[in-house]
């Protein structure tokens, strides 16, 4: 995709939200609503302290996949704390 780890380019909430949950329909299709629910889908698009709060309140955003962010100490804290935004 676009917004892949490495290449600066950074979904909107509301287009990353939007793939999240056509993958959650496809595997709900292809193989049960119960494991489509269960499925831990996470986000791998450049997220950075100043997205990650918005990205973690959509739905099916389950967590992220963080690249160059980790390596700056208070960054990586913003985005792990982000998580109590997801349900």
């Amino acid at each position: 995709p676009v917004w892949a780890i490495g290449t600066g380019k950074v979904a909107s909430p509301e287009q990353a939200q939007d793939v999240h949950a056509g993958i959650r329909a496809f595997v709900s299709k292809a193989v049960s609503q119960r494991v489509a629910s269960a499925v831990r889908i996470q986000y791998g698009g450049s997220v950075n302290a100043g997205n990650c709060e918005a990205l973690a309140k959509q739905e099916d955003i389950d967590g992220f996949l963080v690249g160059g962010a980790s390596l700056v100490g208070s960054d990586f804290v913003t985005i792990c704390n982000a998580a109590r935004f997801n349900n």
